[in-house]
Formats: structure tokens, sequence, C-alpha cells
């Protein structure tokens, strides 16, 4: 399927490169058109959602064999069983319906630990604007649900460094251990 769609949207640019290139053979020609179609398969395989692994922007993304409000409500008790609290939920989809637009389910939710959470924000006021953290679940257009959240990792070297603060490696640890329970006991 890719590499029909691929070439029927390339055709264009095939036409002109015979024409400007009469020399290549018609063995060259099917190389070169190879290679692109590989290419191409190779950038839109990309643009999917990484499967449960944390990739260089920081976020994992799980898939949920569950409905989004079932995924949603099984992430926000997991949150409240560890002794975390909810804050709230932005809903994308519905704030796109009130203005007349249509958006797929795309709901964040916001938790958080005001114990952990309170003395970094007294030091450093302007973290409140990163943290507490967030989870996105959300449906793409194949109607499969995600969860997406960032990683421990991340919130640890780019959220709380841009505030002139440090988690250290302990806290690091139970924080991937905390997002990794509770996205599980969410989606799986």
């Amino acid at each position: 399927m890719c590499e029909s769609n691929a070439l029927g949207m390339l055709g264009w640019y095939y036409d002109g490169l015979r024409q400007a290139e009469p020399q290549l053979q018609w063995e060259d020609s099917m190389t070169i058109r190879d290679s692109i179609v590989a290419l191409m398969c190779a950038v839109a395989l990309s643009s999917l959602p990484e499967l449960a692994s944390a990739s260089d922007s920081g976020l994992i993304t799980k898939p949920s064999k569950y409905s989004v409000r079932d995924t949603i409500e099984r992430f926000e008790e997991a949150v409240k069983v560890k002794g975390w609290v909810v804050f709230t939920e932005l809903d994308h989809a519905a704030a796109a319906a009130k203005v007349g637009l249509q958006l797929r389910p795309r709901t964040v939710v916001v938790f958080g630990n005001p114990k952990l959470g309170t003395v970094p924000m007294q030091t450093a006021p302007t973290l409140a604007i990163d943290n507490p953290p967030k989870a996105l679940v959300w449906q793409d257009d194949q109607g499969r649900v995600w969860l997406t959240y960032n990683t421990a990792d991340y919130i640890a070297s780019h959220f709380y460094p841009r505030h002139g603060l440090t988690v250290y490696a302990e806290g690091r640890k139970k924080l991937e251990e905390f997002l990794d329970e509770t996205s599980d006991q969410a989606t799986k």
C-alpha cells in the first residue's frame, strides 16, 4: 500500500527525471525509484507513535486495550491508589466541539503529589508552569487508544533544570517507577 501511494504521488517526479536525464537506463530508474519509495515508507513509519518506549522527544506512548474513557478512569484510579492527586482533566475534543470543530478524543489528565511538588515550587515558583505532570489519553485515526506521558528522565533533565532545580537519581528512579506502573495499570 505504501509503495503504490508513494509511486502515485511521485509520478510527476519520475516523469521529470526521465525527461531531464534521458541517459538513465530502466534498471537505473528502478533503483532510484525503489530507493525513494523505501525512503518515503521509512519516513511514514517513523511518524507512528513510539510504542512503550522513550524517544528523543522525551515521551512514552503506550497502546491501551481500553476505550478512551476507561483508560482515563483506570489511570486516575492508579494515580489515586498510589496516594497522588488528580487535579483535573482537559478535554481538547470537547473544547473543539464548542467552537464547531471536530477532534478525535484528546484528554490531558493533570496529576501530582503536593507533598513532593510544593517545596520545589516554593524554591522556584516558575516550576508551576511545568509541574504537575500530565498524561494524554488519545485516539488515533484508526480508533486505537494511546496513553502518552513525559519520561522521568525528560522531566528531571529539562523541566527542573530550566527553573534552576536538580532532581537526584533516587527521585528520578521513583518517578520512573510510578509512571511506568500507573500507565501499565491504565492500559493493560
